[in-house]
Parts: structure tokens; C-alpha cells; sequence
């Protein structure tokens, strides 16, 4: 039986799930240095072991509301085919084992917007939204912006 090894996190009030092997590490989130002209969901960067991060607010690109800070605030980096992310959640909660079967993919009118959905795992009593972070990050409006300057700043 094949399964899907995610990152399970929260944003507002609902979970989501990141493939494993996009996920580099799940940190604290740490003060970020403002850069001018980004796009609203782009906070900032953050140094993560020696290397540059760009940090993106995930409640800014699901729900065009900010992600309030907290303790349970965290910061998932993950790698994408071009660089390397800092996604602000409100809670990164577990790594699970999805079976594939309980992967149902969406068949919505809005997906052409969100095509970065993989599918929504049904499991006992919640809804888990799997998302692709290099679909996520391409889909972005700026996001050449965002990687000219990072790759200026290397």
C-alpha cells in the first residue's frame, strides 16, 4: 500500500499537508529583515544555517489575512526546484503517513487558481489540503521579483 509521508500544519483554521521531502526544517520564527518593494506576503528574509531565506506568510496567500504571531507560530523551510522558503504558520503539528487512497484530488472550478492543491486527504475525523510548494510558489504574483533579489543578494 503506498503512502504520502507530509508535514502537517495549520493556517487559520484549517490543516494542511506538505510532502516531506520538500520540508529542509521546521524552526521558531525568528525576527526577518524587512526588504522594500516585495509583495505583501513576503516578510522578509531570515539567515537558516548559513543560508538566505526568503520568508513568506502563508495567511497572506491562503485567506489575504496576515498570520498572527504566537507561540505556536513556526516557520516551515522548504525546498523548492529554485530556492529555498520560509512558509509562516500558525502551527506545524506532525508528520503522518497518508495512504494514497484516502487521497481524493479536487475537481473544482477555482483549481486553475490554486493548482497548487495536490488533493485533500480524508481521514478519520478531519480534512487535510495537500499542497505542492513549487506549484505554490510559481502560482505567486511577484514571485520573479522575489527571486531576482534573492539571487542579487547571494
Amino acid at each position: 500500500m503506498d503512502e504520502r509521508k507530509v508535514v502537517v500544519f495549520q493556517v487559520g483554521n484549517e490543516e494542511y499537508g506538505i510532502p516531506v521531502q520538500n520540508v529542509i526544517s521546521i524552526e521558531r520564527l525568528q525576527a526577518s529583515t524587512l526588504i522594500p518593494q516585495m509583495p505583501a506576503y513576503m516578510k522578509g528574509v531570515v539567515t537558516i544555517r548559513e543560508e538566505l531565506i526568503p520568508v513568506i506568510d502563508t495567511g497572506i496567500i491562503l485567506y489575504e489575512k496576515a498570520t498572527p504571531e504566537s507561540e505556536k507560530t513556526r516557520m516551515i523551510v522548504t525546498k523548492t526546484e529554485d530556492l529555498s522558503v520560509g512558509l509562516i504558520v500558525d502551527d506545524a503539528k506532525e508528520i503522518i503517513d497518508i495512504p494514497e487512497e484516502k487521497i481524493k484530488q479536487l475537481n473544482l472550478l477555482a483549481y486553475q487558481k490554486t493548482s497548487y492543491f495536490l488533493g485533500v486527504a480524508n481521514l478519520d475525523n478531519r480534512l487535510l489540503t495537500l499542497l505542492d510548494p513549487n506549484n505554490l510558489f510559481e502560482s505567486l504574483e511577484g514571485i520573479k521579483e522575489v527571486k531576482d533579489h534573492m539571487s542579487s543578494l547571494v
